[in-house]
C-alpha cells in the first residue's frame, strides 16, 4: 500500500516539474552552482599552496576564517540554489564544464566522450547541503579542539580536501565525475585516520582502511568501464532515463545485474557492511573531529548515496535488491551484537553508525528511496552530535557519580539471566572479536593473494636473472620440479 501512495505521489509531482537541458541553464544557477563546486576547490588551493609555502605559514586564526569563508559561500550558493529550484520548479539542473575527451568513429557505431558534469536535483541538492553544514560545524569545532596541535594546518588541508571531494560525489552527472570525488573521499580519511602518525597504531589502520577502500574502488571502476564499454560514454544521461528517483535505466537486465553488484561492492567496502565491517572501529584512531564527519556522518553513508543515485539500475535486478537487504539487515545485527559490548565512547558510536547504515542499505533494496534519504540525512545529523559530544562525556559521567556518591547502576541485557555463564563467556568473546571477520579476511583472501604475487615476483626475478646472463644455483630436478610447482 505504501508503495502504491509513494508512486501516485511521484506521478503527481511529475505533471508540473521541468528540467533544463545543459545549454538553457540561466545564467544566475550556472553561477550559483559554480560556486558550490569552486567554493570548496579554492579552499583547498588556498591552505595546500599556503603549506608548501613554510617560510610563511598560515596561523590559527587565518586558517579558520579561511574554512569559515570557504564553508559559509558553498552553503549560501547551495541553499540560494535550492530555493530558486522550488521557486522556478525546477527539478533538475545540469551543470557541464567542457568536454575532455572525444572520440568517434561513425563507421564502426563507435563513440566516447569524458566530460566533467555536475547535476543538481532532489538527491544531490540535500546531501551537498548535508556536507556544507556539517563540515563547517566540525570546523568550527576543530578549531578549538586541534589548537595548538602540530598538525593543526595539515588536519584542515586534509578537511577541504574531504570537502572537495564529498561536493563533487554529491553533484556528480557522470561517472568519471563521480570516481574523481569517491577517489578524494578515500585519500582524505586514510590520512586522517593516520594523522597522528608518530605511532604505530594509527598508521596500521589507515593503511587498513586504505586497502579495504581500494576494493571498494576497483569495484567502481570495474562499474564505470562496464558502463563506457555497454553504452559508450560516463554520462548519467547515456543510462538513465529520466530525474531521479522516477528515472529509469536503459540498460538490459543481464546487464543491470553485473553492474549493480559491482556497485554493491564498492558500496559495501565504503560503508563498512559485512565482510568490510573492520575498518570502521580502525578509524576511530584520527582526531575526534574527523571520526565524526567522516564516519559518522558523511563518509560512511557515501555506499548508500551511491546505491541510490543508481537506483534505476537496482530496480531491473531483483537478485541485487535482495542481495542490499540482505547485506544490510545482517550488518545491522552484527553491528549491534558488537557494539554491545565495547568499552570505549567512539568504537560504540561506530558500531551505532554502523548498524544506522545497514537499516539505510534494507531501505533501498526495498525501494523506499525517499525514506532512506532522510534517514541519511537524520542520522549524519545525529551522530555529528554524537561523537563532538563524546570527549566530554566521561567528565560529566564522573560528575554525576560525584554528585550522588555512588557509581552509576548497570542495566544488564534480557538474556543476562536466561543463559549460562559459560555461553555468555562464549558470546562476550565472540562480539568483542568482531566474529573474527578480520582473522577470517586475512586467512582466506590476503594470505592467498599475498602468496600468489610473491610466487610470481619470485618467477619474474628468476627468469630476469637467466635471461641476463646471471650464474643461478642448480637444484636437484626433483626440487626444482617441486619449486616449479610451487611457483604455479
Amino acid at each position: 500500500m505504501f508503495e502504491v501512495f509513494h508512486s501516485c505521489g511521484l506521478f503527481a509531482a511529475d505533471l508540473t516539474h521541468q528540467v533544463h537541458p545543459s545549454n538553457d541553464v540561466p545564467l544566475v544557477l550556472k553561477v550559483l552552482g559554480l560556486l558550490v563546486v569552486g567554493a570548496p576547490a579554492v579552499l583547498f588551493a588556498t591552505l595546500g599552496i599556503a603549506s608548501l609555502l613554510r617560510s610563511k605559514p598560515l596561523s590559527e586564526r587565518v586558517i579558520a576564517r579561511c574554512i569559515q569563508t570557504g564553508i559559509l559561500t558553498g552553503l549560501t550558493a547551495a541553499i540560494a540554489m535550492l530555493g530558486l529550484m522550488l521557486l522556478w520548479n525546477d527539478t533538475q539542473i545540469p551543470i557541464e564544464l567542457g568536454s575532455w575527451v572525444h572520440m568517434e568513429n561513425p563507421a564502426e557505431h563507435y563513440h566516447y566522450h569524458f566530460i566533467f558534469k555536475f547535476e543538481f536535483d532532489r538527491l544531490s541538492v540535500p546531501f551537498v547541503i548535508l556536507t556544507f553544514v556539517l563540515c563547517g560545524t566540525i570546523g568550527a569545532f576543530a578549531n578549538r579542539y586541534m589548537h595548538r596541535e602540530r598538525g593543526f594546518n595539515r588536519f584542515f588541508v586534509l578537511l577541504s580536501l574531504f570537502v572537495v571531494g564529498m561536493v563533487t560525489t554529491s553533484l556528480a552527472g557522470t561517472v568519471e565525475t563521480l570516481f574523481s570525488g569517491w577517489e578524494l573521499v578515500g585519500l582524505s580519511s586514510a590520512l586522517l585516520v593516520a594523522f597522528f602518525h608518530e605511532r604505530p597504531a594509527p598508521a596500521s589502520n589507515g593503511l587498513h582502511v586504505w586497502i579495504i577502500y581500494r576494493v571498494s574502488d576497483a569495484a567502481l571502476l570495474m562499474a564505470s568501464v562496464a558502463l563506457h564499454h555497454m553504452k559508450g560514454e560516463g554520462d548519467f544521461d547515456g543510462f538513465l532515463a529520466g530525474e531521479w528517483p522516477m528515472g529509469r535505466t536503459l540498460l538490459e537486465p543481464n546487464q543491470a545485474f553485473f553492474v549493480g553488484l559491482l556497485l554493491l561492492i564498492a558500496a559495501m567496502g565504503k560503508s563498512a557492511m559485512i565482510p568490510f565491517s573492520g575498518w570502521l572501529p580502525r578509524a576511530m584512531e584520527g582526531p575526534t573531529p574527523s571520526s565524526a564527519v567522516f564516519y559518522g556522518a558523511l563518509s560512511v553513508h557515501l555506499g548508500a548515496f551511491l546505491l541510490l543515485r543508481f537506483s534505476p539500475i537496482l530496480e531491473q535486478s531483483l537478485i541485487v535488491r535482495i542481495l542490499i537487504v540482505v547485506v544490510g539487515l545482517s550488518t545491522a545485527l552484527f553491528a549491534t551484537f558488537a557494539g554491545t559490548v565495547q568499552t570505549d565512547i567512539k568504537s560504540a558510536l561506530s558500531f551505532a553508525s554502523m548498524s544506522q547504515v545497514g537499516l539505510i542499505f534494507a531501505e533501498i533494496g526495498l525501494g523506499c528511496y525517499y525514506l532512506a534519504l532522510v534517514h541519511i540525512l537524520g542520522h549524519g545529523c545525529l551522530r555529528t552530535l554524537q561523537f563532538l559530544r563524546a570527549p566530554t562525556l566521561l567528565y560529566d559521567y564522573r560528575t554525576m557519580e560525584d554528585a550522588i556518591g555512588e557509581r552509576l547502576p548497570k542495566f544488564s541485557g534480557m538474556w543476562q539471566g536466561k543463559t549460562s555463564e559459560r555461553v555468555r563467556t562464549w558470546y562476550y568473546r565472540l562480539a568483542l572479536e568482531r566474529g573474527y571477520m578480520d582473522a577470517y579476511l586475512k586467512e582466506s583472501i590476503v594470505r592467498p593473494v599475498l602468496s600468489a604475487l610473491r610466487k610470481c615476483d619470485d618467477f619474474e626475478h628468476r627468469w630476469t636473472r637467466m635471461l641476463g646472463g646471471t650464474v643461478i644455483e642448480k637444484k636437484p630436478s626433483s626440487e626444482a620440479s617441486s619449486a616449479f610447482e610451487e611457483l604455479l
